[in-house]
């Protein structure tokens, strides 16, 4: 899997791991503390930080003898700002019509 924008939002579509990233945007976390955090089982838990990993929006960091997870803020930043360009684009297009419907009045 890749990082690419479609990935990563497929992926942060499912609400388990929507919630696990934002979880993680407060601090580090081994999967058992996530699933501490969260209904959801400790095995559940490691397999959505698997897809996340793969889909490039967390890292695992070894620490001792538990792995922690980080969210990828770089990533989630160019996804941001991919979006909000998308955005902006839908904006100048909408704006046009506008003027060209006023126009048409």
């Amino acid at each position: 899997m890749t990082g690419a924008p479609p990935v990563m939002l497929a992926v942060l579509a499912d609400d388990t791991r929507w919630r696990i990233l934002t979880e993680l945007g407060s601090a580090d976390m081994s999967a058992s503390a996530l699933a501490a955090r969260l209904p959801v089982s400790r095995q559940a838990i490691a397999k959505h930080l698997s897809v996340l990993s793969d889909a490039g929006l967390v890292e695992a960091i070894p620490a001792g003898r538990e792995i922690r997870y980080r969210a990828h803020g770089a990533k989630l930043s160019a996804l941001g700002a991919e979006l909000t360009a998308i955005g902006q684009q839908w904006d100048r297009r909408l704006m046009a019509i506008k003027r060209i419907a006023e126009g048409l009045s």
